[in-house]
């Protein structure tokens, strides 16, 4: 059987507030196979952000472990560990979190130059980026000059800067309106397709949610199949 690119077993998540333990992810087990699509649905504080935020080595797992391609992520140092996710996977969140006072080209830079790309070589792979985005025509301009829908592009070219192998998508539509949306959600479709590139997106739009492949909902920390039977998926905001 071949590997799948991501192996979870038996991942928990725990934190203490205020002396009282809460108990935020309960045994996921999840194989994410090489350019799988998979969207994520759940009410607010079911433990969507905090399993992305796992899955990309933002966060620690309390218990349990995480493979990528059968090699322990989180048994490596601190530092290989960073290297890995620079080089491996990128992040697009709700918020672009763009460096308001540099260019859409200087945003893109800076995970190649972070992992100490010439900055000529750097500037290349960044345009390259963006114009697969196509934002080509806007490479000088600073995130305030764009719109919502351009200035999620730009954090998507960042993304997708150092060519990671996951994607990790966190509400990436959910400041846009329908129609920037859904061009947004095209643009990931055809990075899948480009650079066979693997994609977790966590949304509440279950509508959009429908439209990959595979659609997981979370529930009190715990991760199950969506019934395609279902026209909707309950309880999700």
């Amino acid at each position: 059987m071949t590997e799948p690119l991501v192996r979870i077993r038996d991942l928990h998540k725990y934190y203490w507030l205020e002396g009282q333990e809460l108990h935020v992810l309960r045994g996921i087990d999840l194989d994410i196979d090489h350019g799988e699509r998979i969207s994520i649905i759940g009410p607010s504080g079911s433990g969507k952000s905090t399993f992305l935020h796992v899955l990309g080595t933002l966060d620690t797992p309390t218990q349990g472990s995480v493979s990528f391609e059968g090699k322990d992520v989180f048994g490596q140092p601190s530092g290989r560990l960073a290297a890995f996710r620079n080089q491996t996977i990128g992040f697009v969140f709700q918020f672009h979190h763009l460096l308001p006072e540099f260019s859409a080209l200087e945003n893109v830079m800076m995970p190649p130059l972070i992992h100490r790309t010439a900055p000529g070589a750097a500037a290349r792979r960044a345009t390259e980026m963006l114009e697969r985005v196509g934002l080509g025509h806007r490479l000088r301009h600073r995130p305030g000059e764009l719109s919502g829908g351009e200035q999620q592009r730009v954090s998507i070219a960042r993304a997708l800067a150092m060519h990671p192998r996951l994607l990790l998508a966190d509400e990436p539509t959910g400041n846009l309106d329908e129609s920037t949306a859904e061009g947004i959600h095209a643009l990931l479709d055809d990075m899948n397709r480009e650079l066979d590139l693997t994609i977790v997106l966590v949304t509440h739009r279950s509508e959009l949610a429908q439209r990959l492949p595979r659609q997981l909902k979370m529930h009190e920390g715990q991760l199950s199949a969506v019934d395609p039977a279902m026209p909707t998926a309950a309880g999700v905001s």
